[in-house]
């Protein structure tokens, strides 16, 4: 996201994107909107089951244990709900990625350098900050150090519906493709840092489904984009034994989403019809496995991850005294704006640019603290860190849920202020369009 400034011929960081980007961009995030609300209600939903007088069903049905054990497939509920269903959530995640990549405003270097360079720095410093809280804690405590690196798309996506913004779009395209990074990074690590032990076998015979998957993708997308039922048939067991061999080889199965998602062509050939080919296979792909994630699988995860019993007040004061819960909440809360604050600012200075004249520098640390908005890989982060139901876990189930609201109200209070500044500023130039329909702010410099 780094341009020439009109009119002076100097870098600026942060600028707006093309227009048919801020198009895609916006309609995503309107769905992120819908997930982050589902995903809110089904949080709460838990929270109040797992503190009810009726607790114990809760429980009871989250480790209930259904399936086939010589895969490694006997899991409860809540394992199937995070290894599995969540696997839909990071296929998602791979299209996304890739096509920013491949056909977004990030297939430029320039672009593409402030995000992802602002993703790790939001990973870094929280991971740095919650290992020197818990240096003294022991082993155990320090199993949790990537819990506090994750940022949420759906939540940090539905708090900016909340406060209706009219931040400029180079803001929410930021973190929207930062948290798509962060995801990413997120992913590797689970794969990297989080896997005890593989059944390398399994991992070799995962890879024949996967590329077969990628050949026929590849090969066929036009013929799977236009035949549903095919796709269905023949794609999703392909994705499905991926899927199953990834998490019989010991490695999390959710990298196999990914994997999946990194297949599927985002490019349309000429052969195909290329842009004017109508909507491709990642198109239909990512049409069809949106609202089976954002409207089940998502909420579903939250629904068995974040419900804890809390023991009341007492309780919940007790669990902030951890220092696993201390780190998670100052990694969301401090770690994750230091942490892009400070990447962002220091691309500034070695590549002699300046931010965007449309926007300030607070605006950057307003998105930065929404960015501790962490949920749903934190909470998978947790389960992976900690023995269910251990104090541990338990605790940094509370920290993340506190850390995440924290930092959604300060980036509220921060965001709305601005939010009043842009607003006219928005009115003038959506209204300033002409016959071809699109805003005069995006033409010219080459971003239509």
């Amino acid at each position: 996201m780094t341009n020439p400034a009109p009119g002076n011929g100097k870098k600026t960081i942060l600028s707006r994107g093309s227009y048919p980007e801020y198009v895609r961009l916006s309609d995503l995030m309107r769905k992120e909107t819908v997930g982050g609300i589902m995903l809110l209600i089904a949080a709460v939903a838990a929270l109040i089951w797992a503190n009810s007088p009726a607790a114990d069903s809760y429980f009871a049905i989250r480790d209930f244990k259904i399936g086939y054990e010589p895969w490694h497939l006997d899991l409860s509920i809540g394992k199937w709900a995070s290894d599995g269903l969540l696997a839909i959530f990071f296929f998602l995640t791979g299209l996304e990625l890739k096509r920013e990549f491949v056909a977004g405003d990030l297939r430029s270097p320039s672009r593409a350098i402030v995000p992802i360079a602002a993703a790790f720095g939001g990973v870094a410093v929280p991971a740095l900050i919650y290992v020197v809280i818990n240096l003294t804690a022991g082993p155990e405590a320090l199993r949790g150090w990537a819990i506090p690196t994750a940022t949420d798309i759906a939540f940090a996506v539905a708090v900016l519906a909340v406060i209706s913004s009219h931040l400029p779009s180079a803001l929410r395209i930021f973190i929207l493709t930062l948290a798509v990074v962060d995801d990413l990074i997120a992913i590797a690590i689970i794969a990297f840092f989080y896997t005890a032990e593989v059944h390398v076998p399994f991992l070799l015979l995962m890879f024949v489904p996967l590329a077969l998957f990628a050949f026929l993708t590849q090969k066929y997308a036009k013929f799977f984009a236009k035949n549903h039922i095919a796709a269905w048939v023949i794609l999703l067991p392909l994705g499905i034994i991926t899927w199953a061999l990834m998490h019989s080889s010991g490695v999390h199965a959710t990298v196999a989403g990914v994997l999946l998602g990194f297949m599927v062509p985002v490019l349309r050939s000429k052969k195909d019809g290329g842009a004017d080919g109508g909507p491709g296979l990642a198109e239909q792909l990512e049409h069809r496995f949106r609202p089976l994630s954002t409207g089940f699988a998502v909420p579903v995860f939250a629904f068995f991850s974040a419900g804890v019993a809390l023991g009341g007040w007492d309780g919940f004061g007790a669990s902030l005294t951890d220092t696993v819960a201390l780190g998670i909440i100052l990694g969301l809360f401090l770690g994750k704006p230091i942490g892009i604050m400070l990447t962002t600012w220091t691309l500034t200075k070695l590549s002699k640019a300046n931010l965007d004249p449309t926007l300030k520098w607070i605006d950057v640390f307003g998105i930065s603290i929404l960015a501790g908005v962490g949920f749903t890989v934190s909470l998978l982060v947790n389960d992976l860190s900690f023995v269910l139901g251990s104090e541990h876990h338990d605790h940094a189930k509370v920290a993340v849920l506190t850390g995440s609201l924290v930092s959604a109200l300060v980036a509220t209070v921060i965001l709305r202020a601005r939010n009043r500044h842009y607003r006219k500023i928005e009115e003038i130039e959506t209204a300033d369009t002409d016959q071809d329909g699109i805003p005069d702010v995006f033409e010219g410099e080459g971003r239509s």
